[in-house]
């Protein structure tokens, strides 16, 4: 059952009024993959004309996670207490980004941490994309979340 939509199949936001506060967290993934030809030097800092690369996909991919209620309709804007964004080589050619957000509220951040590392990994297109526009960024996913009605961990989920 699809929780955006009223009993007249029209859009509207979830009341999480009756909701329990509780401690929420969510951690999600992105892959950046640069094409062979691209020649860029794995495990290295990557700097661009733009500036530093990694570093500036952090600051884009937590500024993201603070805006998502801006960005997607229908979610509520959360006061996150924690954001952490990492970008790492972790093969040939391949950058692996996450986002793990934490906040007590009444409904989860699995779009805030969706939204945080979407954005740090264009960034890194953005920056890079001078070099090659045959970079890919794949296996967005939601590595895990905890707090309401069940937790879940890639691969699957536990009920509460």
């Amino acid at each position: 059952m699809l929780t955006h939509v009223d009993k007249n199949d029209r859009p509207t936001m979830v009341d999480v009024g009756d909701k329990a506060v509780t401690r929420r967290t969510a951690e999600a993934q992105a892959v950046v993959v640069f094409p062979e030809d691209a020649r860029v030097e794995t495990g290295e800092a990557l700097r661009t004309k733009k500036g530093p690369v990694f570093d500036t996909a952090i600051i884009a991919g937590v500024m993201a996670a603070k805006k998502t209620h801006e960005l997607i309709p229908f979610c509520h804007p959360i006061a996150l207490e924690d954001c952490k964004v990492t970008v790492d080589w972790t093969g040939p050619g391949e950058i692996t980004v996450r986002c793990a957000v934490r906040a007590t509220h009444k409904t989860g951040v699995e779009m805030e941490a969706l939204t945080g590392v979407t954005a740090a990994a264009l960034t890194i297109y953005d920056m890079c994309k001078a070099l090659t526009h045959g970079i890919r960024i794949r296996d967005v996913a939601l590595v895990s979340k905890t707090g309401g009605k069940r937790d879940y961990r890639i691969g699957g989920e536990e009920e509460r």
